[in-house]
């Protein structure tokens, strides 16, 4: 992860044909997990056309041919060491479709308490240790400094020591969610414990205990510092509630299964258009033109991907394929299953917006300041869910369901990372990996234009960002970190 402190390099470029629109480029895009760069063009202090390049080739889909299939929930995992558990829990999906598994409840529950676990704390994570600094100003120390010299923090001195104070009690916070996951998944990060036919861990009652009195301690801090102070920072940055919209097109894959039927606490559903419609997985297709990836991948469903790199590809400028649902580009993320969902929440006590559904704020949602408020909601919805959970656990009671490898077979497996919405296919031949195709949860948001020369969903929220200052473009650093990318 790139250090938190580390100033971005900002470079104005003012073309001489008009001397009036002025590049702005920044490389790397800090506080964020993974390599990212933004270019922008910014006319009469807004942005008018942006570009997100993704500049580094993993290729985890190549690594896994050839392997035995059970190999994959832990190879995955690898790809990010924020939400290995949401990589581990997709590709179980995926192998539990391929081997014909049905896990047991128990199992099922299980799963629930470590991906939840890992939510919070990833939540907790984005918020404090990544975006929070975009609105209060930590010391004058390592890590905190250098920032960029103009960076319009508005709240007031108790507000930002608050802030300061609630920044370092995260990071204790997030061991103890980490300790949780540990608790059910064997460790953290890169967790054992989740595996094709359930879990490895049959939850005790004295491991059930523990993670029961962690959760308080993680619950308390949600209620009375995490939402309290998104909200309070909101008053401080209303206008960030009108920018950052881009095409208000929601797709949410459906997490945190409540039965055997389908049935997920954040719902499976797209909203495109100014519509909801139920999900169809046949829909996505994966542009390339302007990827670093062949030609001859582009436009197909990830059940006949290829993965193809292409690094000198004229066209391309970025490693981050273009995914597309009914070919339009989708949002992702907190935002959008909170759309999509669109639950109702019970007062907590704490001073709100006055928010009851996420939809009734309507288009102020699809902004900067809602995707936190999305986010922050949302780690309180789970952090309920959470609680029943583990009175429903049964200690002792079977978790995992055995399968033997199949000779030929397929399986599809679908979630939500904290950050949005994830998805591997597997292809088995021989007893072993054919094919194996990951759409990210990151890439669906910062995705290049695509064959049909849209933009991806990071790029078209950019445009209309304010940008008074290209040498100090904050509010640019403000709309790419409100996604968590």
């Amino acid at each position: 992860m790139i250090g938190i402190g580390c100033k971005p390099k900002a470079v104005p470029v003012i073309p001489v044909s008009t001397g009036k629109t002025i590049k702005v480029s920044i490389d790397p895009i800090t506080r964020i997990e993974g390599h990212l760069k933004a270019e922008v063009k910014v006319q009469g202090g807004k942005v008018v056309d942006a570009k997100i390049y993704g500049g580094m080739f993993r290729g985890f889909e190549n690594i896994l041919k050839g392997r035995d299939p059970r190999d994959a929930t832990q190879i995955t995992q690898r790809i990010c060491g924020v939400c290995p558990t949401a990589h581990a829990t997709a590709s179980s999906l995926a192998l539990d479709d391929a081997f014909g598994i049905t896990l047991t409840p128990n199992g099922r529950l299980t799963r629930n308490l470590i991906l939840g676990a890992n939510y919070l704390q990833s939540h907790i994570l984005h918020f404090y240790h990544l975006a929070a600094l975009d609105y209060v100003n930590g010391p004058d120390v390592a890590p905190f400094i250098p920032r960029y010299k103009k960076n319009d923090i508005r709240v007031d001195k108790e507000v930002n020591d608050v802030s300061v104070n609630d920044y370092l009690e995260a990071l204790e916070i997030r061991r103890i969610c980490h300790e949780m996951v540990s608790l059910l998944g064997g460790k953290m990060p890169h967790v054992q414990g989740i595996v094709v036919g359930g879990t490895t861990e049959i939850p005790s009652k004295e491991k059930l205990f523990a993670y029961s009195e962690r959760f308080k301690t993680v619950r308390k801090f949600i209620e009375k510092k995490y939402l309290s102070l998104v909200y309070l920072l909101a008053e401080f940055y209303e206008n960030l509630f009108i920018c950052g919209s881009g095409y208000k097109n929601c797709i949410s894959f459906g997490v945190f299964p409540l039965n055997s039927k389908g049935h997920t606490l954040l719902k499976s559903g797209a909203y495109t258009n100014g519509r909801d419609s139920k999900f169809t997985p046949s829909k996505i297709k994966e542009h390339v033109k302007h990827s670093f990836f062949a030609d001859s991948t582009t436009g197909l469903n990830p059940k006949k991907g290829k993965t193809i790199p292409a690094p000198e590809k004229k066209t391309g400028y970025s490693f981050i394929k273009a995914p597309r649902y009914k070919d339009k580009p989708h949002e992702t993320g907190p935002l959008a299953r909170m759309w999509v969902t669109n639950p109702e929440l019970s007062k907590t006590g704490q001073k709100t917006l006055g928010i009851k559904k996420m939809r009734d704020i309507g288009d102020a949602a699809f902004s900067i300041l809602g995707r936190h408020i999305a986010r922050a909601e949302e780690t309180l919805l789970v952090a309920k869910a959470i609680e029943e959970w583990i009175n429903q656990a049964e200690p002792g009671v079977e978790t995992f369901v055995p399968g033997k490898v199949p000779e030929s077979s397929e399986g599809l497996g679908l979630t939500e990372a904290p950050r949005g919405s994830l998805l591997h296919y597997v292809d088995i031949k021989n007893s072993v990996i054919s094919n194996y195709q990951i759409t990210s949860a990151t890439i669906w948001n910062t995705s290049p234009r695509d064959d049909m020369g849209q933009r991806g969903p990071m790029e078209e929220a950019l445009l209309g960002v304010p940008v008074p200052d290209p040498e100090n473009p904050v509010n640019v650093g403000r709309l790419i970190r409100s996604f968590d990318p």
